[in-house]
């Protein structure tokens, strides 16, 4: 190797290792108080869950998630989401226990539009998927085999995270 090829790997080596202390450093810096964890209701109430966190701001109300599915399989979600949190939410992604992403349409008015980050959800507004004009949220195959009739569902929200629920099922 030539001595231009070994002063350049060193080199980068040596960034690299400057960059993972100066973010090692950065990340250890922890807070003096331990945040406020993010609270729940019960996972045993198909359709129903309540998010919060004081320390985001976060205040995300779920009611009545009903997956209505046909014959195939696929079908779609309908629910009532209410932000009582101080921050914008924006619903970036759904995903079903079996790996299946569901498709997210944006609604026509600005709040419950649909960009990049997602479903918009601004604080002090409820949206209702499904409804005439809202967003609306498209399942895909899917399947219902549980003795409860519900469906466990992942959603992905821009502030509050990963947050798992399980909606009832309703057979077309």
């Amino acid at each position: 190797m030539t001595r231009n090829g070994v002063f350049a790997r060193t080199s980068r080596a040596a960034v690299v290792s400057a960059a993972i202390i100066g973010l090692g450093a950065g990340c250890s810096g922890g807070q003096s108080q331990p945040s406020a964890p993010a609270t729940s209701s019960s996972p045993t109430t198909p359709g129903e869950l309540v998010i919060q966190d004081a320390r985001t701001g976060t205040d995300l109300a779920i009611h009545d998630a009903v997956a209505h599915i046909g014959p195939s399989g696929t079908g779609q979600l309908t629910m009532t989401l209410r932000n009582n949190g101080s921050v914008p939410e924006h619903l970036a992604m759904l995903a079903t226990a079996d790996g299946g992403r569901a498709t997210l349409r944006g609604g026509s008015a600005a709040n419950g539009s649909l960009s990049t980050a997602g479903i918009l959800l601004r604080p002090g507004t409820t949206i209702t998927f499904g409804s005439q004009d809202a967003p609306s949220i498209l399942l895909p195959k899917v399947n219902v085999g549980n003795a409860s009739h519900t469906l466990p569902l992942t959603l992905q929200f821009g502030v509050a995270g990963l947050v798992h629920l399980q909606a009832r099922v309703a057979t077309r």
